[in-house]
C-alpha cells in the first residue's frame, strides 16, 4: 500500500513539473503590414447635436444619482493638426513622448513635501504644483459643456493629471484655442471657492486673493508652461449629463506650448481629479478604448459609471505610492515572447519600493511604453531571436529594433504576453510591431528607461479597455473591448 502511494505521489509530481508555466501560449501570431500605415490627421469626430439640447438635459447630483453613466467620444490630438504629412505628426508624438516620459520620471523621483492641509498664502503661491507632464496634455481629447448655458470646448482627458482647468475671460495671457474663450460672467452656475474653504486647503499649493478673499490655483508643467488663476465650482455638461459642483481651474494666465484645446481633464488619482471628485456619483469607475487609428474608423472612447466595467476584463490591483498619489500603479511580475517566459525579466525589477521608488504606472498619455533598461534588453533580445527570419532595417528614433516588411502581405511575428498580478495581457502584434514611415518600416513599439520607473503606454493599450475600478481598487483589460 505504502509502494502504490509513493508511485502514485511520484506520478502526479512528474505530472505537474512536466507541464511548463505558460504551455498554453502560442509563440507565433500573424500580421498584415499592408492594413497598416501611418494614420494622417483626420476630421474631428465629435457631433454637434448635443450642444444645442439643452432643454433636455439630466442633471447629475450628488447621491442617488450613483447609477448614472455617461459614455464621450475621444479623438487623438492629432486630429487638431489637419496640415501635416503622417511622417511629421509621428515625429511630433515621438517628441512630446520623450519629454512627457522625461518629465514623469523626474516627478516619480523626487519626494516632494505633499501637506494637504496647508493653509492659502496671502496674495501668491508658495511653491509651484508640478504635475509631472512635459506640455501639459496628454493625447486624446473630447468635447464637453461648461458653465450654465453650456459652452462646448475641447478638453484633453490624461490619467497623469489630477486638477481640472480651462482658459478664462478675462486673459491677462491666453494660448490660441479652437473655440472661443469660457467667460464664467456669463455662467450662472460659476462659483468662487473662499480661501477657507477645504477644496482651497486640498491643493498642494494654494494662493488667496486677499481682496476678493478667493482661492488661487498654479499648476506648472516640466517645460516651463503653466496656468494661473481662480479654482472655482462650476457645471460640466457631458452628452446633455450635467455634473455639478466640479472643482475647476479657471486659468486667467496660461502660458507655454498648449496646443488647440481649451485646458484639461485630469483622470489622476489624486483626490482633486475628475474621478477624484465626482467618484462617488459614478461608483468610482471610468473606463477608456483607444482604437488604433491606422486600422479603424471606430471612435476612442471614455466611459465613466457602472457601464465602464467589463465582463471580459482581467484586474489586477492597484498599488499606492506614498509619496505620490496622481499616478496608477500596478505589479508586473514578467514578460512572455514567443510563448515563453523571457529569463532576465523578473518581478524585482519593477518593484515599487516602501519610499515610493520605481515600479510601473498605467499612463494613457505616454505612447510607447518604457521598461526599465535590463528588462527592455532580455526583453528586445527575445523578440530578436524569435523575428530572426524578418529582414532587419536600420533604427529609427528611439526604436532599436526594426524590420522591412515592405510588399509582405503577411508575416509572423512573435507573441508578447505582460504578466500582471491575477492578469496576464496579450498583445495583438499591431500593439508591438508598428509602422515609422509609409515605405514599409516596422519597429518593436517598447524601448529602455534609465529611470527606475517603466510605463505601460498608449500604444500596448490600443484596443484594450482599460478599466479603473477605483472602488475596487483594481485595473482591468478587455480585449477588443472597442466595440
Amino acid at each position: 500500500m505504502v509502494g502504490r502511494r509513493k508511485a502514485f505521489l511520484f506520478t502526479l509530481c512528474f505530472f505537474f513539473v512536466s507541464i511548463p508555466s505558460f504551455s498554453s501560449l502560442p509563440a507565433f501570431q500573424t500580421l498584415v503590414p499592408n492594413s497598416h500605415s501611418l494614420p494622417s490627421a483626420s476630421p474631428v469626430s465629435f457631433q454637434p447635436e448635443s450642444e444645442s439640447e439643452s432643454e433636455s438635459e439630466s442633471l447629475i447630483g450628488s447621491g442617488s444619482d450613483s447609477e448614472s453613466s455617461i459614455t464621450l467620444n475621444l479623438d487623438h490630438i492629432d486630429a487638431l493638426s489637419t496640415n501635416r504629412t503622417p511622417e511629421e505628426l509621428f515625429s511630433s508624438r515621438l517628441q512630446r513622448d520623450f519629454r512627457r516620459v522625461k518629465s514623469i520620471a523626474t516627478l516619480a523621483a523626487r519626494i516632494p513635501e505633499r501637506i494637504a492641509t496647508r493653509a492659502p498664502r496671502p496674495g501668491g503661491f508658495s511653491s509651484s504644483v508640478v504635475s509631472g507632464l512635459s506640455q501639459g496634455s496628454g493625447e486624446y481629447f473630447t468635447r464637453l459643456g461648461v458653465g450654465t448655458p453650456a459652452k462646448y470646448v475641447y478638453m484633453v482627458l490624461d490619467t497623469g493629471s489630477d486638477i481640472v482647468w480651462l482658459q478664462c475671460a478675462p486673459c491677462r495671457k491666453c494660448y490660441s484655442q479652437s473655440d472661443p474663450i469660457f467667460d464664467p460672467r456669463k455662467s450662472r452656475t460659476y462659483s468662487t471657492i473662499p480661501c477657507s474653504s477645504p477644496l482651497c486647503r486640498q491643493l498642494d499649493s494654494a494662493g488667496c486673493n486677499t481682496r476678493r478673499r478667493t482661492c488661487l490655483y498654479q499648476v506648472s508643467y516640466g517645460d516651463g508652461s503653466f496656468t494661473v488663476g481662480d479654482f472655482s465650482t462650476e457645471t460640466l455638461t457631458f452628452r446633455r449629463n450635467r455634473v455639478k459642483g466640479v472643482a475647476v481651474g479657471c486659468g486667467h494666465d496660461n502660458e507655454g506650448l498648449f496646443v488647440g484645446a481649451a485646458g484639461l481633464l485630469g483622470l489622476g488619482k489624486g483626490r482633486l481629479s475628475f474621478p477624484g471628485q465626482t467618484g462617488h456619483r459614478f461608483n468610482q469607475k471610468f473606463s477608456y478604448c483607444l482604437v488604433d487609428r491606422s486600422a479603424s474608423s471606430k471612435p476612442s472612447s471614455v466611459v465613466f459609471g457602472n457601464a465602464a466595467v467589463s465582463r471580459t476584463a482581467k484586474f489586477t490591483p492597484l498599488l499606492s505610492n506614498p509619496k505620490l498619489d496622481t499616478f496608477y500603479y500596478v505589479e508586473l511580475l514578467g514578460i512572455s515572447v514567443g510563448g515563453t517566459r523571457v529569463p532576465g525579466v523578473a518581478a524585482s525589477l519593477f518593484k515599487l519600493d516602501q519610499i515610493g521608488n520605481g515600479g510601473v504606472i498605467i499612463d494613457s498619455g505616454t505612447s510607447v511604453t518604457r521598461l526599465i533598461r535590463p528588462a527592455y534588453i532580455a526583453m528586445r533580445d527575445a523578440f530578436r531571436v524569435g523575428a530572426k527570419t524578418l529582414k532587419r532595417a536600420p533604427d529609427f528614433s528611439l526604436f532599436d529594433t526594426c524590420f522591412d516588411l515592405s510588399n509582405m502581405n503577411e508575416v509572423k511575428v512573435p507573441t508578447v504576453v505582460l504578466h500582471f498580478r491575477g492578469a496576464d495581457v496579450s498583445l495583438p502584434a499591431t500593439n508591438y510591431l508598428i509602422p515609422v514611415d509609409t515605405n514599409g518600416k516596422f519597429c518593436f513599439a517598447f524601448a529602455g528607461t534609465m529611470s527606475g520607473l517603466s510605463i505601460i503606454g498608449n500604444i500596448q493599450q490600443q484596443g484594450f479597455r482599460v478599466v479603473y475600478d477605483l472602488a475596487g481598487s483594481r485595473v482591468g483589460f478587455a480585449p477588443r473591448g472597442c466595440a
